[in-house]
């Protein structure tokens, strides 16, 4: 979904108002009164606001986005905030309290406003609104359309690629069960175009009855093409007729003696009942919905989805979205599902664990996106009832293993804090580690944990760039390492400002509260003249973890300023936490190094040709084979491949005899 449903019918102001673009979005922005803050400025916004559908954004004084609202009417909506009063919830008080500007685009109806509302809430990640953490994409299965001889493959990202597209499926294990199970059951190729086209006899997945093998000819395009349209009509809902189907065929090749073609549809057949009967939670009354339940406990809340496509199971995922304690299960759940599909396909049904306030304004927008109807719901009886609870029991579930988790990690956080004497409980822990060999493919690592486990996609490497560091030369690496880091968070975040999560776009702040450093004495001196040349002396809790004797574990010594270096008790639950984060930093910048190392390994000469883009570098290679081929080929030859002139030849030539 994207910002264009929305129609913007700007209000004329031609005395105050300017039209500012976000996106594909032309807000209006009208100049606040004075610098004041509060009830007292969004009353003078009402003055100028239209009695229209619309979507508005409130800021505070830094130009931050507070909150993202949609409404009916913004010009009624907007004055509720005006009162400055009856407004129960602490969290609405220190909103309203906290503004200083506003801004607003109308739009043609309620539920364009509600379609926007929930694209910017994602882009812009208010932190008064309910936030979905952890929104990664789904995987899919596509059944490819550019190919005589379509495949099936798990894939992610933007649909680029000719063919059809199934799913979502909650996690990759989902999508390889059910791919691994469709080749059983229809001999689809999932191999590479390339691999197919080299085949010049059947590989090991026709051998082991996998695959048709039409690379080789071993079944004709048109029996291929009828085993693509059965995989379609599976995918599509229709397994029962499919069955029905494979039942026929079977019975009408015994009676013609062929047993064996008959028992190639038996083990079909079983192989098709086999995924229909193990799916955990099985329905016999739904073939396309997503159920959604919501479970608040502790002041945290969990969302379970589950998806159910052709009648099956394809899997479920749990959420935990950054909510404020004042919003009840209703008012997050209704959040989280219409900020959901702001860039998912939506399926027919989806069935509510809750009754939500707008759930026909919700069904009326996502029939709007997806084009076809759709129907939104809290199922009061029979068996969508009954698969609701049990979503729900999961919901419940999986928050009671968070809280868990969260406690005990609470602990060992309370741990490092009386160990390194630390002001407060770190909510951001950073940790930095090198891997080279020889100095050659030098990178640096950092790792990210805090309060919920391991952050990763908050991990960052370094490709250390210093040409004229000593090889090998890990001071000088960690210098360049830190200095490139905190320049950065310096630029993006200011001088360190307050952690509490109100002012942070997720329960991690950007700032550290305390930064381990794979080394000691040495290395942390090193990283603390870079924290004095930035003006962070004293400002980030600097640790030194050095290996022991002969590097066992168990035996490190800890390195921090104003403290006598010390070691840890063998069996203290706080020097097994460090030892984790230390090897998840190690892990990461060794896999970091490995993958760079490799990718230079596999460097091909071409590259380093200027004016050697993809196309001529693919002509030449098809043209000699390699590109060793290429660096012994005349000038006279590397003329004829199309795409290259005497000049280039020329060039490619002078290359490789320097």
């Amino acid at each position: 979904m994207t910002d264009s449903p929305a129609n913007t019918d700007q209000t004329k102001q031609p005395e105050r108002a300017k039209p500012r673009d976000s996106g594909d979005v032309m807000w209006e922005e009208v100049a606040p009164p004075s610098d004041k803050t509060g009830a007292e400025v969004i009353a003078d916004f009402v003055k100028r606001l239209p009695s229209k559908p619309g979507v508005y954004r409130m800021m505070n004084r830094a130009g931050d986005v507070l909150y993202v609202g949609k409404a009916k009417n913004l010009k009624n909506r907007v004055q509720n905030y005006a009162r400055g009063v009856g407004h129960g919830g602490n969290r609405t008080a220190r909103m309203i309290a906290e503004t200083a500007n506003m801004e607003f685009v109308t739009t043609n109806t309620e539920t364009e406003a509600l379609l926007l509302e929930a694209n910017l809430i994602k882009r812009l990640r208010p932190r008064f609104n309910v936030l979905i953490r952890d929104d990664k994409s789904f995987p899919y299965i596509l059944l490819s359309g550019d190919h005589e001889a379509p495949g099936l493959f798990k894939y992610r990202g933007a649909r680029t690629r000719k063919g059809q597209y199934y799913g979502p499926f909650a996690n990759a294990g989902a999508v390889n069960t059910t791919i691994n199970a469709l080749q059983r059951i229809f001999l689809i190729r999932t191999c590479t175009d390339s691999f197919y086209a080299n085949r010049t006899r059947p590989c090991l997945q026709h051998q082991i009855k996998r695959c048709a093998a039409p690379c080789t000819g071993e079944i004709s395009k048109e029996g291929y093409a009828d085993l693509v349209k059965q995989t379609k009509d599976f995918l599509t809902g229709k397994s029962h007729e499919i069955k029905s189907r494979f039942s026929e065929r079977m019975q009408k090749a015994s009676e013609e003696l062929d047993f064996e073609t008959a028992a190639i549809y038996r083990d079909r057949l079983q192989a098709l009942s086999h995924v229909q009967g193990h799916q955990g939670i099985n329905p016999q009354t739904i073939t396309e919905a997503d159920v959604f339940a919501v479970y608040q406990e502790g002041g945290q809340f969990c969302i379970q989805v589950f998806f159910f496509r052709t009648g099956q199971n394809w899997g479920n995922r749990a959420y935990f979205p950054r909510a404020d304690k004042s919003f009840d299960e209703r008012e997050v759940l209704e959040a989280f599902v219409s900020q959901f599909y702001d860039d998912k396909p939506i399926p027919k049904l989806v069935l509510l664990s809750e009754d939500i306030e707008q759930s026909d304004l919700l069904a009326e927008a996502f029939t709007s996106k997806a084009g076809h109807k759709v129907q939104l719901y809290k199922p009061q009886r029979g068996e969508k009832r009954d698969i609701v609870k049990q979503v729900h029991r999961n919901a419940r579930e999986a928050l009671g293993r968070k809280l868990a988790e969260s406690a005990t990690q609470t602990k060992l956080l309370k741990g490092l804090q009386d160990v390194f004497q630390l002001d407060t409980l770190p909510r951001r822990i950073e940790v930095y580690d090198n891997s080279h060999i020889m100095g050659t493919n030098a990178v640096g690592g950092m790792i990210v944990a805090g309060a919920d486990g391991f952050a990763k996609n908050q991990y960052r490497k370094f490709n250390i760039k210093d040409t004229d560091l000593t090889p090998g030369d890990d001071f000088g690496m960690m210098r360049e390492v830190f200095t490139r880091r905190f320049s950065r968070l310096l630029k993006e975040h200011g001088a360190q400002g307050p952690t509490d999560s109100d002012h942070d776009d997720a329960a991690i702040p950007p700032w550290p509260d305390l930064v381990l450093i794979d080394g000691g004495a040495g290395q942390l001196s090193a990283v603390e003249t870079v924290m004095e040349e930035l003006g962070l002396s004293g400002k980030v809790n600097l640790v030194g973890v050095a290996k022991g004797p002969d590097r066992d574990a168990g035996r490190e010594r800890f390195f921090r300023t104003g403290m006598q270096p010390f070691s840890l008790p063998l069996r203290d639950p706080t020097l097994y936490f460090i030892q984790r984060l230390r090897d998840e930093a190690h892990r990461f910048a060794i896999g970091t190094h490995r993958a760079k190392r490799k990718k230079d390994t596999l460097k091909n000469p071409l590259d380093e040709i200027e004016g050697i883009g993809p196309a001529r570098k693919r002509a030449l290679l098809h043209h000699f084979g390699s590109a060793k081929a290429v660096g012994r080929a005349a000038v006279e030859d590397l003329v004829v491949v199309d795409g290259v002139s005497q000049a280039m030849a020329e060039k490619i030539r002078d290359h490789f005899l320097n």
